[in-house]
């Protein structure tokens, strides 16, 4: 690709990793689930703040395949928390004009709050605002396994030529093909790694990284990741 211009607007598609709930927990003595249910907080608010800054797609990492090794009793807790965060917002992000969907794999989530979540990405799917992506069950290697089974299965069936394999064909099979790859990739919590989020799509992402736990992040670290992405020059490989 050629050269990019700094970029002056703000970024089309945000993904963030919302990291540091647990241990927010542990510094207030509280239980990890009360971290879980002040991350949910702070999630609602950064939804609505990316809403005022114009930003198209907001993706929120909320339960990676790892998380499934997590015991019974807070794997629940975070089903419970997702069932009430949907329930909670989903009128608001029907008056926003958002469209939620999700990406990972689904099927694995229990049935009654798998129910809540298609419901709800069904009601929502006429909406045109925005789009709020929630990545549960979610893992970037298991999207490209599952994206791979796929094109095997078609190539077996004589519907493609391995000769047609390429980034655009593979990127047809990947669980949200039609979402543009995230323009900026934010991380709290300090922790210098992806964690497995968005393998395929974040190879040109600008990266922010901050040491504010999740619970605390704010409306004012968010526009700082802005500005930092908007003070960038993106030369996606160039010179």
């Amino acid at each position: 690709m050629g050269n990019k211009d700094i970029s002056r607007k703000n970024p089309t598609h945000v993904a963030i990793i919302m990291d540091g709930n647990k241990r927010w927990a542990e510094k207030k003595g509280l239980t990890a689930l009360e971290g879980h249910r002040k991350g949910a907080e702070t999630a609602q608010e950064i939804i609505k703040v990316s809403k005022e800054f114009g930003i198209k797609y907001l993706t929120l990492y909320a339960f990676s395949t790892e998380n499934w090794k997590r015991s019974k009793y807070e794997v629940e807790g975070l089903m419970s928390l997702l069932e009430f965060f949907i329930r909670e917002n989903l009128e608001k992000i029907n008056k926003e004009g958002l469209r939620l969907r999700a990406m990972g794999r689904i099927d694995m989530i229990p049935g009654k709050t798998r129910n809540i979540l298609l419901d709800a990405i069904d009601k929502t799917s006429n909406n045109s605002k925005g789009n709020l992506i929630l990545a549960l069950s979610y893992g970037g290697r298991a999207e490209i396994i599952d994206a791979t089974r796929k094109i095997a299965e078609d190539a077996v069936k004589g519907k493609i030529r391995h000769t047609q394999i390429d980034e655009e064909l593979f990127r047809k099979y990947l669980y949200l093909p039609d979402i543009p790859d995230p323009d900026l990739l934010i991380r709290t919590s300090g922790e210098l790694r992806i964690s497995n989020f968005l393998l395929w799509q974040i190879s040109y992402s600008e990266i922010w990284i901050t040491d504010t736990l999740w619970p605390d992040f704010s409306k004012d670290e968010f526009k700082e990741a802005i500005d930092s992405y908007c003070s960038r020059k993106r030369r996606y490989g160039g010179r």
